[in-house]
């Protein structure tokens, strides 16, 4: 009977039968040996995981992030009607953090999955949950200006990645997705006009996650690399399996991964697919975000692949149009549950930190850069999650979105981290389970994190299904803002609204050898406190992108003493004595400051 089934029926079959051994196995398990030490998420265990428990300082800040969603104007709610235990429905979505009328104010827009695959053409049509641009009025209050933007797309949508891909002055937004990817030309009005297939990106169709702009061959042209997830079919709806908390239809294992796509940029508005010939189509992985960054110090950028239950790869960029895998010699290639990247240089010795999010019970990684403690040149790194307060406390949830950022302006990157299950509720299978969000200040070289999550506010208390989320100082008060998208629940902008004193500096390039939007520049800022470095562009989160306005957190110091540019064209600019606590515009060649202080 079970060889007349069709290859994915049996699969299907098969994985349910599997399913079902193991949970009486692990049933017969806890029965025969409950006396033996062993770890469930929420369980606290002596030894396991009270061991690597902290406290917090008596000198950590007094962090505080406010729910400003209402006041602010901002109405978002993620996915319409009832979830149907699919996957394409769980997995979105993201946001962005960008300034599409360049007036110097941060705006929104958000994807949205616009409800269950079963969904009839007309319900879909006319589905309430659709994308939305919301236009910062640069007063603490938005504007959502969708319908007018022609932005108002129904998709089940997963990320947004925004880049002024034609260098025509004004940024354009990709979206993905389950189906088609889609492209808008930002025409510089206000409005926005498709141009997918014009452009050359319309011909692929699958299961598409994250999305990342980088110029690869430093041609002056924003490429575009996308995320391929896995390769969905329809799982019959089988009473036996339908209650389980991860039915196989919500399973990422029951499904075969897909390619990832690399578009270089032609530089007349449209795109050539290579990433097979360039070796970054990551065919045996299952793509859920991707990050250009330059970590072998070529000024080319390279490309980094969080993959969900297969190996993450790491591409070095050989600078003749190909890459080259590094990910086993520089130890990267963890097989877990991979969401989420944040990248930064959290301990100030100036090469490029890597922090992944995974599922429940696995911790999250962090991949501690050990580049410039070699000596010989090689490019490796090494986990030290347990060792700096990022492993153990991340044990009970599942993470997505995240980024490093210095909340407190004391010049050392702090990290968040948006939560929540892929498993379904015991009893109601058509919500997900919810979890509370993460935030982790970074104290020093020695101890790392300690997290802060129970003094950063009531919203930090709350339990959400959380998906996308990126940083931006929205209202120009030189700190950064989070802003959380929730899963068949409201998106939550956060102002920041801890005081410290520390002063702070936001750089805005403009590129002219290189690209307009500069993605890729790497900036050096030293102060009387030490170095930090950043790359514009390099932190995708999860679905998700931060604003392209580079912060500093200065701590007490005034003055800036340098700041160093090089330019993805190769041009080098030095900067030296820069007044603190306001944003300037640099456009690349140009020796002269533009200085904008918001608060004047």
């Amino acid at each position: 009977m079970i060889s007349g089934l069709s290859r994915r029926k049996r699969k299907v079959f098969w994985w349910s039968v599997l399913s079902t051994l193991l949970i009486l196995l692990a049933a017969a398990a806890i029965w025969h040996e409950a006396e033996q030490e062993m770890y469930l998420p929420g369980q606290e265990i002596e030894g396991l995981t009270s061991r690597l428990a902290r406290d917090l300082p008596a000198d950590a800040p007094q962090v505080h992030f406010e729910n400003v969603t209402e006041t602010t104007g901002i109405y978002f709610r993620h996915f319409y009607g009832e979830r149907g235990s699919r996957i394409t429905e769980d997995m979105g979505s993201g946001v962005a953090w960008i300034d599409y009328n360049n007036n110097g104010f941060q705006d929104l827009f958000i994807v949205n999955n616009s409800g269950p695959m079963d969904m009839s053409p007309d319900e879909f049509r006319n589905s309430p949950a659709h994308t939305k641009l919301y236009r910062n009025n640069g007063d603490g209050t938005f504007t959502d200006v969708t319908e007018e933007a022609g932005l108002k797309i129904r998709m089940h949508g997963m990320a947004t990645a925004w880049a002024d891909y034609n260098n025509s002055g004004y940024i354009d937004c990709l979206i993905t997705g389950y189906g088609q990817n889609r492209l808008f030309k930002n025409n510089g009005d206000g409005t926005f006009t498709e141009v997918t297939e014009e452009a050359g990106l319309g011909d692929q169709y699958g299961f598409w996650a994250g999305a990342a702009w980088g110029d690869f061959n430093g041609n002056g042209f924003v490429d575009l690399y996308i995320t391929g997830y896995i390769e969905y079919f329809e799982i019959p709806d089988v009473a036996e399996i339908r209650d389980l908390q991860e039915p196989p239809s919500i399973n990422p294992s029951v499904f075969d991964p897909i390619r990832n796509l690399l578009y270089m940029n032609n530089g007349d508005g449209t795109f050539t697919e290579i990433a097979e010939l360039a070796g970054v189509a990551n065919t045996q992985g299952k793509g859920l975000e991707a990050a250009w960054v330059d970590l072998t110090g070529n000024n080319l950028p390279d490309l980094y692949v969080a993959n969900d239950v297969t190996d993450n790869m790491l591409f070095r960029n050989l600078g003749n149009g190909e890459f080259f895998n590094i990910s086993y010699q520089a130890k990267v290639a963890d097989y877990r549950g991979s969401m989420g990247v944040a990248i930064g240089d959290w301990d100030g010795d100036e090469d490029l930190d890597l922090f992944i999010t995974h599922w429940i019970a696995q911790e999250n990684a962090f991949y501690n850069n050990l580049w410039s403690e070699d000596g010989q040149g090689m490019l490796f790194f090494r986990d030290e999650a347990d060792r700096f307060g990022l492993g153990q406390s991340s044990l009970d949830y599942v993470g997505w979105a995240t980024s490093f950022f210095d909340f407190d302006n004391d010049g050392r990157p702090d990290l968040f981290v948006v939560n929540g299950h892929t498993n379904q509720m015991i009893g109601n299978p058509k919500q997900l389970v919810p979890m509370k969000d993460q935030l982790y200040w970074n104290r020093n070289n020695e101890e790392g994190f300690y997290e802060v999550s129970l003094i950063a506010g009531d919203y930090f208390l709350e339990e959400h299904v959380g998906r996308g989320g990126a940083y931006a100082d929205f209202n120009n008060n030189g700190k950064l803002d989070l802003f959380i998208v929730n899963h068949s629940g409201p998106g939550i902008l956060l102002e920041n609204r801890t005081e410290t004193g520390n002063n702070w500096l936001q750089v805005q390039l403009t590129g002219t050898q290189s690209n307009l939007s500069a993605i890729g520049a790497k900036l050096r800022l030293v102060t009387k406190d030490g170095v930090q470095i950043k790359q514009v562009g390099l932190q995708p989160s999860y679905l998700s992108q931060n604003m392209l306005v580079q912060h500093f957190g200065l701590k007490k110091a005034d003055i800036v003493d340098q700041l160093h540019i090089l330019w993805p064209s190769g041009v080098e600019q030095l900067f030296t004595n820069l007044e603190a606590n306001r944003r300037i515009l640099i456009t690349e060649g140009n020796h002269e400051i533009i200085t904008w202080n918001p608060l004047q």
